[in-house]
């Protein structure tokens, strides 16, 4: 299968996991991203020039990179796919040290424990990627626990 044919597969993906216009926003049609593969032939990775985009995962879903955090962003609008932090905790998650609930504005009401969310400051400014460890509701609802298990932070 070539490249344009997996991202065309891959975009779809991307919109069944993250909402519609995703697939677009992470993996335009007018780009050249390069897609590493498995010994399989499975893609693994997309990266756009030296930055990681996406992997793809055996489970069938992608983990972001800071560059597909950044492009997901983008591509969606509101809250969508977004952990909001303040300026209290803006240095350590940009520095990739986990979200805590305590320390969380707002949340997409949609994001539940193991989704790949952006991590965002109030202003908008893309902090780091990682995953969900509780829903929207108890993220806003708890004033301890971790929130969001960083993976990369903007200063990576």
């Amino acid at each position: 299968m070539s490249d344009a044919e997996d991202l065309a597969d891959l975009r779809t993906v991307a919109d069944y996991q993250f909402g519609a216009g995703a697939g677009d926003g992470l993996f335009p049609a007018d780009e050249q991203l390069r897609v590493s593969r498995s010994t399989s032939g499975r893609p693994r990775q997309i990266h756009a020039g030296d930055d990681r985009v996406v992997s793809y995962g055996t489970d069938g879903r992608f983990t972001l990179g800071i560059e597909g955090g950044a492009r997901l962003v983008a591509a969606r609008d509101g809250l969508a796919n977004r952990v909001v932090v303040d300026d209290e905790s803006e240095p350590f998650v940009r520095d990739g040290k986990n979200v805590f609930a305590k320390f969380v504005c707002d949340v997409d009401e949609e994001i539940r424990p193991g989704d790949e969310v952006a991590v965002v400051h109030e202003r908008g400014d893309l902090l780091a990627v990682g995953r969900a460890e509780l829903s929207a509701d108890a993220i806003l609802d708890f004033d301890s626990g971790m929130a969001v298990k960083v993976r990369e932070g903007a200063d990576d």
